[in-house]
């Protein structure tokens, strides 16, 4: 199965709430109303599948559903939940098999974010967003150890050069190396 039939008709008649809009263009179609302030919700973009499928694939299994029950759309009957999961992880399937064959995923990851549109609620997709979003944080940065000695030195230069932080006092140090080894260079 190459893709996932996801019609505006079929749609409709899974989703038992008012979606508050009729294309999906990226945006959250809401459930109930849109909030009147904040951020609106995003639907997946490309940049992001790396990191959210695995926690989508972590979320969707049905025995989720009991433990978050907040987190999903009321459908029904569970015929329907099962027919929307099983659309769903068909979907999410062949968008990750296109995305590791470096293919374009634009018209796969339409038709998912349209079935994540109907399988979670506002609430439940604004939490999905909020870890994406903590998975993206603790992907930008890297820890290492070093000893207290150097910690104790970095500090002092810290303090005499006034720099705030460590990642400007080793971008400092770095860029004055840089210097000092482009003057070896030049000489």
């Amino acid at each position: 199965m190459d893709q996932v039939d996801t019609s505006d008709v079929e749609l409709a008649q899974l989703n038992n709430e008012n979606a508050t809009c009729k294309e999906f263009d990226n945006n959250w179609c809401y459930h109930l109303s849109a909030p009147k302030a904040g951020r609106k919700l995003k639907l997946l973009e490309t940049e992001e599948l790396v990191l959210a499928l695995p926690l989508i694939y972590r979320l969707i299994p049905l025995t989720e559903i009991s433990v978050r029950r907040d987190w999903f759309v009321d459908l029904p009957s569970e015929e329907q939940r099962s027919q929307l999961y099983i659309s769903l992880s068909e979907s999410l399937s062949v968008l990750n098999k296109k995305r590791k064959h470096s293919s374009p995923v634009a018209t796969e990851l339409n038709d998912t974010n349209k079935l994540l549109n109907l399988y979670f609620s506002d609430y439940g997709w604004r939490m999905v967003r909020k870890e994406l979003s903590q998975i993206k944080k603790r992907k930008k940065k890297s820890h290492i150890e070093i000893s207290n000695d150097l910690v104790i030195r970095l500090k002092e230069y810290m303090a005499i050069n006034q720099i705030d932080t460590f990642d400007q006092a080793i971008d400092s140090l770095l860029s004055d190396q840089a210097g000092y080894a482009a003057d070896m260079y030049d000489s």
